[in-house]
C-alpha cells in the first residue's frame, strides 16, 4: 500500500507534537518581584570598597605602629630630661644647703670662740634677715617677673622659653636662677667674714635669698610645672591655690597677673574677676583629682 509522503510527514509531525506537549502536571511559574530585581551595583561597589579597606588595613597598622614608636621615643626622651633636671636640682639643693649649714655653724662658732659670749643681737639680726630675705625676694620676684622678664625685651628673650614647650631638660629661663644666686653668695661670703651685727645682717640676707631660691625651684618647677615630683606638698590646700594662680599667669587672662609666686593668690584676688577665676579653676582641679582617685579605687 502506498502511503502518501505528506501523510507520513504529517503523522510524524503529529507524533512529534504529542511528544513535546506539556504534561498535565506542568505549571507556569511566575517569578517573584524579588527574583526579578536587577543586580545591586551599589552592593558590589560596597563589597569592593570593603575589600579595598581590608587590603589597606596592614598599611594603616604600619602607619600607626610608626606613630606609636615616635610617641614611645618622645616619652622616653621626656623621662630622660626629667631625670637629668631632677638630678641637677637635687644635687644643687644638697650642695647649697650643706654649705649654708656648715657656714652658719662655723660663723657663730668662730665668733663665740673669739669673744666668748653668745652674740644674741647678731643671731637675732641673722634670723630676722633670713625671713626678711625670703619675703623681700617674693616682692622682688613679683617686680622682676613683670618689669624685667615680661615688659623688658631683652629679659623676655630669655623668659619666653618658659612660656613655650620645653624641648630638653633645661630652658633659657633657668639662667635667672643662676643670676639670682650671685648676690646670695656675695652676701653670705661677706657676712661670714665680717663680725658683729653688720656681718649677721648680710649673712642672714644671703641665707634668705638662698632659701627662697630653693623653695621657688621646689614649688615652681616641681609643683606647678611637674619637672619633678614633690610628694604630699601637692595636697596642701594653699599650695593648690598657688599652683592654680600660676597656671592663670600662663594663660595671660589678667595681663599676666599674678607675677609673684607664694603670694600669687593674693595678688590675683586683688584683680577684678581674679578670685572667681581662681576658685573656678581650683574647683575644676579638685573635681579632676577626685575622678582620678575614683578611677583607681577598685
Amino acid at each position: 500500500m502506498l502511503v502518501c509522503p505528506r501523510a507520513v510527514s504529517l503523522g510524524q509531525a503529529s507524533g512529534f507534537a504529542k511528544r513535546v506537549q506539556p504534561t498535565s502536571g506542568f505549571r507556569f511559574r511566575v517569578l517573584s518581584p524579588k527574583r526579578l530585581q536587577p543586580v545591586n551595583v551599589a552592593d558590589s561597589a560596597g563589597e569592593g570598597s570593603a575589600r579595598q579597606e581590608t587590603a589597606d588595613e596592614p598599611l594603616k597598622q604600619v602607619v600607626m605602629s610608626e606613630f606609636q614608636k615616635q610617641r614611645l621615643e618622645l616619652k622616653k626622651q621626656r623621662v630622660k630630661d626629667a631625670m637629668a633636671y631632677r638630678f641637677s636640682a637635687i644635687a644643687a639643693t644638697v650642695l647649697v644647703l650643706s654649705i649654708a649649714i656648715v657656714a652658719t655653724y662655723y660663723r657663730f662658732y668662730w665668733h663665740l670662740a673669739a669673744e666668748g659670749d653668745v652674740p644674741l643681737d647678731e643671731m637675732a639680726a641673722t634670723l630676722l634677715l633670713v625671713f626678711g630675705g625670703i619675703f623681700g625676694m617674693e616682692m622682688y620676684a613679683r617686680f622682676a617677673h613683670k618689669v624685667l622678664w615680661h615688659d623688658f625685651e631683652p629679659g623676655w628673650a630669655l623668659h619666653k622659653s618658659h612660656h613655650e614647650p620645653r624641648t630638653g631638660p633645661f630652658e633659657a629661663n633657668d639662667i635667672y636662677a643662676v643670676a639670682n644666686a650671685v648676690p646670695a653668695m656675695v652676701l653670705c661670703a661677706y657676712g661670714f667674714l665680717t663680725p658683729h651685727v653688720i656681718g649677721g645682717v648680710c649673712f642672714g640676707a644671703g641665707l634668705g635669698i638662698t632659701l627662697f631660691g630653693i623653695m621657688y625651684m621646689f614649688f615652681h618647677d616641681g609643683l606647678v610645672h611637674k619637672r619633678f615630683p614633690v610628694g604630699p606638698i601637692a595636697e596642701v590646700p594653699y599650695m593648690k591655690r598657688v599652683l592654680v594662680a600660676h597656671q592663670i599667669h600662663h594663660t595671660n587672662k589678667f595681663d599676666g597677673v599674678p607675677f609673684g609666686m607664694f603670694l600669687g593668690p593674693q595678688e590675683l584676688e586683688a584683680v577684678p574677676g581674679g578670685k572667681e577665676e581662681l576658685d573656678r579653676m581650683l574647683a575644676t582641679l579638685e573635681a579632676r583629682e577626685t575622678e582620678a582617685r575614683q578611677a583607681v579605687t577598685p
